[in-house]
């Protein structure tokens, strides 16, 4: 071979090298329910596609789970996890594969390649501004209490209304915090992660002989070490001795100005803030005033 010929071999070698290079095997896509995912896949590599947290369902035609049904593409999937694993069973094989996530579908176009990707990592949308929820004005707040409210009738004849809101009903084992006189048990939680805002369900109960007063606006949310107050409240300030009454906490961006990120998997306590005099007066350790008798003139 001349040396002609050698220096064309190398450059078509170089040239290969790096359109290989161009694309990469491991790839980051933002989630868009609107946009179909081509994935290239191999029959000797597995292609993992993960989410940002456990996926929902997954639907695909000529799909096999355990390689024994016919099929053009194996699939590997736990439930409760958020990836999924494909291979192909086929050359120049071809199908879409579904998934449901926070409640949407994401479409991905699956095609047997000799140079397939061997992770696909799919990313939240950037959010536009850290400050947003926090700057949440409060007929906006008023209006998402009204959505957390009629929930389960905007989700029947109007879904489209709480497309994207995540939801937690505690009605069967409610989430109880004990705080000994009384007790608090949050029944349903709700996420709106556009504003950063969560809505929980509360119901209060007395356990005391005496009525109970508090300061709604001053009750606690605790996730942890984190101690938040809430931005809005539909709560009443009084409890019947003996008791009980429900309402709506509203819990909106941090105190730091920043997002809370807080998911509904969190153990969520609540605190009361408490007007009676010996209950605040043992809040601040000092005495409670005591009422004296004035001489009569």
């Amino acid at each position: 071979m001349n040396p002609l010929d050698n220096f064309i071999s190398l450059a078509y070698a170089l040239t290969t090298a790096l359109a290989g290079a161009a694309e990469p095997p491991v790839r980051d896509f933002t989630l868009d329910d609107h946009t179909v995912y081509a994935v290239p896949v191999s029959g000797t590599r597995v292609t993992t596609i993960s989410f940002p947290s456990p996926i929902a369902a997954i639907d695909g035609a000529l799909i096999t789970a355990d390689g024994k049904t016919p099929g053009l593409f194996q699939i590997a999937h736990t439930k409760g996890t958020a990836y999924l694993s494909v291979r192909a069973l086929a050359k120049e094989a071809a199908t879409n594969l579904n998934v449901r996530w926070n409640n949407r579908t994401y479409v991905f176009e699956l095609r047997e390649s000799a140079v397939p990707l061997y992770s696909v990592v799919l990313q939240s949308k950037p959010e536009k501004s850290r400050l947003h929820a926090h700057a949440l004005t409060p007929p906006r707040l008023l209006g998402l209490l009204d959505t957390a409210k009629a929930f389960a009738l905007l989700k029947t004849y109007h879904p489209e209304a709480v497309r994207g809101v995540e939801y937690r009903d505690l009605h069967e084992k409610p989430s109880v915090s004990d705080c000994g006189e009384y007790e608090v048990r949050c029944e349903q939680a709700f996420r709106f992660p556009e504003e950063d805002t969560l809505v929980f369900q509360i119901t209060l109960v007395s356990r005391s002989d005496k009525p109970l007063e508090h300061a709604p606006e001053r009750l606690e949310v605790r996730a942890g070490d984190r101690v938040m107050t809430p931005s809005l409240t539909d709560l009443s300030a009084i409890v019947a001795p003996r008791g009980t009454v429900s309402g709506y906490v509203v819990l909106s961006g941090g105190s730091d100005g920043r997002r809370n990120d807080l998911s509904l998997k969190n153990d969520f306590t609540f605190v009361l803030s408490r007007r009676d005099a010996n209950a605040e007066a043992s809040e601040w350790d000092v005495d409670p005033l005591q009422p004296i008798d004035l001489p009569k003139k």
